[in-house]
C-alpha cells in the first residue's frame, strides 16, 4: 500500500513530540523540506537540516519545546489527502484556532502559510494545519 509521505512526516513529527525527544529523522523529499523551512520560519521547530546519505537523503527535524519541557506543536493534521483533495480559495483561505494557528498552502508560488497566501493573493490546496 502506498502511503502518503506528507501524512507520515507529520505522524513523525507528532510522534517524537509527545515522546519529547529533540529530533526526528525521516526521508528527505522536496516538499517535506519545505514544510520544515515554515514550520521553522512560523517557530514551531528549530531547525531542519538534509543528511546525505547512500540510497536516499535524511531530513533531520530539531523539535522546539519551551523552558519546563512543554511542547511549542500542540498538534498537526492533514488536510488535503490522496483521496480528498481540499482547495481553499484566494477569499476563503482556512484559520486555525482564529489566527493562532498555521495552516499550511500548496500553491502555484510554493508552499506558504495562509497569512502569506493571503498577502499575495492567491489560494491553493491545503496540506496541513499546525497549532
Amino acid at each position: 500500500m502506498l502511503t502518503d509521505p506528507v501524512a507520515d512526516m507529520l505522524t513523525r513529527i507528532r510522534n517524537a513530540n509527545k515522546a519529547l525527544q529533540e529530533t526526528v529523522t525521516m526521508p528527505s523529499s522536496r516538499m517535506k523540506i519545505e514544510i520544515a523551512r515554515l514550520l521553522e520560519e512560523e517557530g514551531y521547530i528549530r531547525g531542519s537540516r538534509v543528511e546525505k546519505g547512500e540510497s536516499f537523503d535524511t531530513l533531520v527535524v530539531e523539535l522546539k519545546y519551551g523552558r519546563s519541557r512543554e511542547r511549542v506543536i500542540t498538534d498537526l493534521k492533514r488536510v488535503s489527502k490522496p483521496g480528498r483533495r481540499v482547495y481553499a480559495k484566494k477569499d476563503r483561505l482556512p484559520r486555525v484556532l482564529g489566527g493562532m494557528g498555521t495552516a499550511i498552502l500548496s500553491t502555484s508560488d510554493g508552499l506558504v502559510t495562509s497569512r502569506r497566501a493571503q498577502e499575495l493573493g492567491v489560494g491553493g490546496e491545503v496540506v496541513c494545519f499546525v497549532w
